[in-house]
């Protein structure tokens, strides 16, 4: 059983992506239904869609044809992490109407695709504080030279669920760094910290990568955030820049042999089920 917290699905006849020209590969329809017919033959269960950075007329839209997708039977989505721009003047209102809405669970704010001093703004950390007397996580998607920036957030609220993408966005296939290591260590110190095992097969040579080239950042995210603070994601179709969802799964559960059942199912689904009570 795998509780995918990290689908994105791209329809290009709905919303409307600007970063899709220079996405190389990624220039193209990602379905839902291409998604879930692989997705339960692998025994992925349930899945949460993370916002895909559309166009920010389309930020509400993209969350409402998400939920319809989510009433067709048997499908597998049980929320949103949503888009959201913590720098506008609009953040407090567009948050009203997000809690009204059950079916959001979350919000994210890419910012290694915006200068650092976005989220050093005052307007972007007094919106950001407001998620503190929610239930709502809050996405850190950050490159490995800008972890500070993610600790300076984490450090400012204590009391909002954040979670760090792709543990940490490694260069895998230039190998291990101080940088990252060191940088994954000091975040894991804050407890209100959950990292996502998702995203490196896209980080890795896609000609030349095995479970073992991926198992140096998986162990080090594990071991020092420990297994009540690890969920997992696919990052599809992100992750079929190294293969497709099929192979990252088989990776996963290669990485994942020795490991006690408790452990496998605390990552597999436990840790994301609790995180966003589900």
């Amino acid at each position: 059983m795998l509780f995918d917290s990290h689908l994105h699905i791209v329809d290009r006849k709905h919303l409307a992506y600007p970063w899709l020209a220079d996405a190389g590969p990624l220039d193209r329809d990602s379905l839902y239904g291409d998604y879930a017919r692989e997705a339960r033959r692998l025994g992925i269960t349930d899945t949460l869609h993370m916002e895909v950075d559309v166009a920010e007329d389309d930020i509400e839209r993209e969350t409402e044809y998400v939920k319809g997708l989510s009433r067709e039977p048997g499908s597998l989505l049980r929320g949103v992490i949503a888009a959201c721009r913590p720098e506008s003047a609009g953040f407090p209102a567009y948050l009203e109407r997000v809690l009204a809405d059950p079916f959001v669970k979350g919000f994210r704010r890419v910012l290694h695709v915006v200068p650092d001093n976005v989220s050093e703004g005052a307007l972007f950390r007094e919106n950001l504080r407001r998620l503190g007397n929610t239930n709502l996580t809050f996405d850190l998607c950050v490159l490995p030279h800008q972890i500070s920036k993610a600790i300076a957030l984490i450090d400012l609220n204590p009391d909002i669920r954040f979670v760090l993408d792709h543990c940490g966005v490694p260069a895998v296939k230039d190998g291990l760094s101080e940088s990252w290591s060191s940088g994954i260590t000091e975040v894991a110190k804050r407890p209100n910290v959950t990292v996502k095992i998702s995203g490196v097969v896209a980080y890795a040579d896609p000609d030349d990568w095995t479970p073992e080239t991926l198992r140096p950042f998986v162990e080090h995210c594990i071991a020092r955030f420990g297994w009540d603070r690890v969920i997992w994601g696919s990052d599809w179709p992100v992750c079929t820049l190294g293969g497709n969802l099929s192979t990252w799964v088989a990776a996963t559960h290669a990485l994942m042999q020795g490991v006690s059942d408790d452990e496998r199912n605390r990552l597999y689904h436990l840790n994301a089920k609790r995180l966003w009570s589900l």
